[in-house]
C-alpha cells in the first residue's frame, strides 16, 4: 500500500484537533467559569487560552513529535530538523470570548520551508470548520468556498483590524481611507475569522497595519486557495514578528492597495 502523504495527515489531524479544542473553548465560554486578565491594554487573557493551547500542543506533538510549534501563549519550539512548524492561536477573539460575545475561533496552521501548507479555523459557536491545504482548495464544512466577485470598493465591505502596536492614529487613518474610497468598514474582534470571511465571500477585504502569524496564517491560506489576493505576509520576519496584511477578492487588489497605503507591505 502506498505511504500516506505526510501533509495530508497533518491536514486531517489539524481539523480533528481544532474541533476538539473548539469544543473545550465553547464549554468554558458557556459556563463562564474563568478568570479574565490582561497582557496589556485591551489585550485580554483568560485561563482558557492556556488550557486550549496546551490541548492543541499535546495532540500535535503526540502525532508529529518532530514538528516545531509556535503558539500565542507559549514559547516557540523549533523543528529539530528544520521541518514543519505548527502556528496556533488557541482562541482568536479573546476579548469577545471574555465579554461573552460569541465570535471567536481556534486557528491552526502548518508551515514548511516558508510556505503555508495547512490552514484550519474552527468557530465552535457556529460549528463552522474552515480548512485549506496548499494546492488543494478551501472548504467550509466540506463544501468548496471562493472569494467574492467584488470589483469596486464602492460596493464592498472591508474589515479593518485593530491593534495598539500601530497606534490609534494609524488605525483611524486606515478607517478613514477605507471609508473615503466608498467601502463599508467593519471590525468584529477576530482577525482569523475576519480573513476567513474574505475567503468565504462574506467580506470583500481585510486590512491591518500589523498582525501576528498565529492570528492569520491559517486564514491567509484559505484566501489564497479560495482564489483571493493576499500580501506576502511571511516576507522578512513575518513568521516570528508579524507583518502588515492585505487580503481581498482578486478584483479589489489594485484599488485596496492604493486606498490603504500601508507602509512596509510586501505585495
Amino acid at each position: 500500500m502506498r505511504d500516506a502523504d505526510p501533509m495530508q495527515l497533518r491536514w486531517l489531524a489539524a481539523q480533528a484537533v481544532a474541533r476538539e479544542a473548539g469544543a473545550l473553548a465553547r464549554r468554558r465560554f458557556s459556563d463562564a467559569s474563568f478568570e479574565v486578565g490582561f497582557k496589556g491594554p485591551h489585550d485580554y487573557l483568560t485561563e482558557v487560552d492556556g488550557e486550549t493551547e496546551e490541548l492543541i500542543a499535546a495532540r500535535l506533538h503526540a502525532a508529529f513529535p518532530r514538528d516545531g510549534f509556535i503558539g500565542e501563549e507559549t514559547a516557540g519550539r523549533p523543528a529539530p530538523d528544520g521541518g514543519a512548524v505548527w502556528v496556533v492561536d488557541p482562541i482568536d477573539g479573546t476579548a469577545n470570548f471574555a465579554r461573552g460575545i460569541p465570535h471567536f475561533c481556534v486557528s491552526i496552521a502548518c508551515v514548511l520551508e516558508g510556505a503555508i501548507e495547512v490552514g484550519v479555523i474552527y468557530d465552535p459557536v457556529c460549528d463552522e470548520l474552515f480548512a485549506a491545504r496548499r494546492g488543494g482548495g478551501a472548504f467550509l464544512n466540506g463544501a468548496p468556498i471562493k472569494t467574492s466577485d467584488a470589483t469596486s470598493l464602492a460596493n464592498s465591505s472591508v474589515e479593518v483590524g485593530w491593534n495598539l502596536r500601530a497606534g490609534a492614529s494609524k488605525y483611524i487613518d486606515l478607517l478613514r481611507r477605507v471609508a473615503l474610497w466608498g467601502a463599508s468598514p467593519f471590525r468584529t474582534g477576530s482577525g482569523a475569522l475576519g480573513v476567513a470571511y474574505v475567503a468565504a465571500g462574506r467580506r470583500d477585504g481585510y486590512v491591518e497595519h500589523h498582525i501576528n502569524a498565529w492570528d492569520c496564517l491559517a486564514a491567509i491560506l484559505l484566501v489564497k486557495e479560495a482564489g483571493g489576493y493576499v500580501s506576502d505576509f511571511l516576507a522578512g520576519e513575518g513568521l516570528t514578528k508579524g507583518n502588515p496584511l492585505i487580503a481581498c477578492a482578486p478584483g479589489l487588489k489594485e484599488a485596496l492597495v492604493s486606498a490603504v497605503e500601508i507602509p512596509g507591505i510586501v505585495l
